[in-house]
């Protein structure tokens, strides 16, 4: 059976969420990068069954719901209620390290100290660290806000389209 009105309504909503989360990342200034242009889906049709799978950077679920510092969780967010936590022991060691010295080469990010002078990518790497480890990160919900609004906007939308895919197999006998 085909569903060509459900599969319409399905790349509706992926495309207004796929447009929103990359709103939501250009207003917190978070626009342009690699998360930004990794945002994308993918709709697989199988025999009884549609699959939507979100695609984006490996990173992108822990900016969306914020990390656990070992100290602050940022409580007025959902980053108190993060399954990520820095220091759990299931991640790779060093990986937040890597992760902010390659950040801070690509960007070409230098400091100064009180005297003017650059401070070192690893002192520079070893506060930033030290800094996320300790505090958490934020949640953005760049992500989640659109997928639920999305939900609650076109969800009407996929029933009615399921119903006339399936009244047209009814009536026409359409497979």
């Amino acid at each position: 059976m085909k569903y060509e009105n459900l599969k319409n309504i399905i790349d509706k909503y992926a495309k207004y969420v796929i447009q929103q989360a990359k709103t939501n990342l250009s207003k917190d200034d978070k626009g342009g990068g690699t998360l930004y242009n990794s945002l994308s889906y993918d709709v697989d049709v199988e025999t009884n069954a549609f699959l939507l799978e979100f695609l984006m950077e490996d990173y992108g679920p822990f900016v969306d719901k914020g990390v656990r510092g070992l100290n602050s969780t940022y409580p007025e967010t959902r980053a108190a209620l993060s399954q990520f936590r820095y220091g759990s022991g299931t991640g790779p060691k060093g990986g937040l390290t890597k992760g902010i010295d390659n950040w801070l080469r690509q960007k070409k990010f230098r400091w100064r100290d009180d005297l003017g002078r650059f401070i070192s990518y690893k002192s520079m790497r070893y506060l930033i660290v030290q800094k996320i480890y300790h505090q958490g990160l934020k949640a953005n919900l760049f992500f989640t806000k659109p997928f639920e609004k999305g939900l609650q906007l076109l969800g009407d939308e996929m029933l009615e389209g399921f119903a006339l895919d399936v009244e047209k197999q009814l009536i026409f006998g359409q497979k």
